[in-house]
């Protein structure tokens, strides 16, 4: 079976913790298009200069590190790899709040939001 782009092992980039791949494979299910992978990436902005997002996607490219964690697919563009080098997403439930959160060895400063760094 040939593929349109090819398969690097993004886990050298970026990890999920098994919480977190649990509640995205959830998501991905609710969607309902099984050619949707989550797209991680960084773009400037943010009250600490660089911000994350997430999103599913459907559009990979032909550079992007592709990577499975137990059937979800994780894509990353070449620009975002070496700011996300070595970082996680985890995914926390309780009674403080919910939600995802990235740990960035590549993160010098955060901010209280946990939603950009420098």
């Amino acid at each position: 079976m040939s593929s349109m782009f090819s398969v690097t092992d993004s886990r050298t980039v970026f990890n999920l913790t098994d919480a977190a791949t649990a509640k995205v494979r959830e998501l991905l299910e609710a969607e309902g298009d099984p050619a949707l992978a989550l797209r991680v990436a960084v773009r400037p902005g943010g009250c600490s200069g660089y911000s994350y997002e997430m999103f599913f996607d459907g559009d990979i490219a032909a550079d992007d590190a592709v990577s499975d964690f137990g059937g979800v697919k994780v894509v990353i563009d070449p620009a975002s790899a070496p700011l996300l080098g070595g970082a996680t997403l985890d995914f926390k439930d309780g009674l403080q709040g919910a939600g995802f959160h990235v740990s960035n060895p590549n993160a010098s400063r955060s901010c209280g939001c946990g939603q950009s760094f420098s």
